[in-house]
């Protein structure tokens, strides 16, 4: 019996329903174009501001969905300094968070580029720069091997996992990668679409011992920043799909023990994306207060270890804002840090937490709504 799409007789000749989706196709790339046409109207700087919240969060969240759960300010700094961007409070990155973003940034700066064996090989070696997987080895920058028994698709704890699907067998993948590049360089179908069906194809071959589905994710985002002819990324499918992630393995199995007939599958991804579209709104909140609380405060006199840190409040700054804290970021000591809060105090910047505790914490008066608890 044959369980798997892979494993039909038509494979890969998928089918669909458009006038099942035409419509909701229609209202994202409605979507898009008005997220675009906002973009537009803002400043360089603030599309900056935008570009590096909506990558720090895709990184994050693409990782998350595998159970990676990497360092925000270390994502955050890593981007920024590829990108050429100077933000408060940067910190050096880890291997791991180096080459995560290394990969996004490639597949979406440079989303006009043809997408190759090579290619793929590089994201998946800046991936796993020390070979392994956890304290596994694995086969690093070439199609998996299969070594120990079948590829198979899994979600949840190490001990309590479900297998959702099992991928094609390793002496198949050069044939099917083939086909994959084919058709992924050449079709010329609408590319929302397109980033549809090369998301499900793609997870479905399952090419690598492990980075299959933050590969996945950085493929579909290719094929969306091309449907949006600019490598400016305003939007996260990654943290969408972790919003939806029990969803998102459901379908993807129940469309592995379906036919080659994908409208499901299609009309699940493009209602994932419209929500993606949605909740950038939380991202352009978050930048917009920024720039309109330094436009309130240009006059204000406040000095440079104030400015790292109410920058770093204003982008989402990682626990609780102590006196201690504010001293070693701010590389001063403890009387200084002190005598910095209570200056923002007096001038209704700062305030302390409601909440109290051993330590005394300090909030702006103000918080943006991407940064509320």
């Amino acid at each position: 019996m044959k369980a798997f799409i892979h494993q039909k007789d038509q494979w890969p000749e998928f089918t669909w329903n458009t006038n099942d989706f035409i419509n909701l196709l229609s209202e994202v790339r409605n979507l898009q174009g008005r997220l675009v046409g906002k973009m537009e109207t803002l400043g360089f700087d603030l599309r900056n501001e935008a570009l590096l919240d909506t990558l720090t969060l895709d990184v994050l969240k693409s990782s998350e969905i595998e159970g990676e759960i990497l360092n925000p300010d270390q994502v955050r700094s890593s981007i920024a300094r590829k990108l050429g961007m100077e933000i408060a409070g940067a910190v050096d990155s880890d291997k791991n968070v180096e080459g995560v973003v290394e990969m996004m940034l490639d597949a979406t700066q440079n989303c006009f580029k043809p997408l190759t064996a090579d290619r793929l090989f590089d994201w998946h070696a800046a991936l796993f720069p020390t070979g392994r997987s956890g304290m596994y080895k694995i086969t690093v920058a070439d199609w998996r091997k299969d070594t120990t028994g079948p590829m198979q698709v899994v979600s949840g704890a190490m001990g309590k996992e479900k297998v959702h699907f099992q991928a094609p067998d390793s002496e198949l993948l050069e044939k099917e990668m083939a086909h994959f590049l084919d058709w992924f360089n050449n079709s010329k179908i609408d590319l929302v679409l397109k980033a549809a069906i090369a998301h499900l194809w793609f997870v479905t071959i399952h090419p690598f011992d492990d980075g299959n589905g933050r590969i996945t994710r950085a493929i579909t985002d290719l094929l969306l920043a091309q449907s949006d002819k600019s490598n400016q990324r305003y939007y996260s499918m990654s943290a969408q799909i972790r919003l939806e992630r029990k969803q998102y393995y459901e379908m993807l199995e129940k469309t592995q023990k379906g036919d080659l007939n994908i409208t499901s599958w299609i009309v699940w991804f493009l209602t994932c994306l419209s929500n993606a579209l949605k909740s950038t709104e939380t991202v352009l909140t978050k930048v917009l207060f920024k720039a309109d609380f330094w436009r309130k405060h240009s006059e204000t006199v406040i000095n440079e270890r104030q400015k790292k840190i109410l920058n770093m409040l204003l982008d989402g700054f990682d626990g609780k804002l102590t006196s201690s804290k504010w001293a070693k970021i701010t590389k001063c000591s403890k009387d200084s840090a002190v005598r910095d809060i209570n200056d923002l105090i007096s001038k209704s910047i700062l305030q302390k937490e409601a909440a109290g505790g051993r330590s005394t914490n300090y909030e702006l008066i103000e918080m943006p709504a991407g940064n509320k608890p």
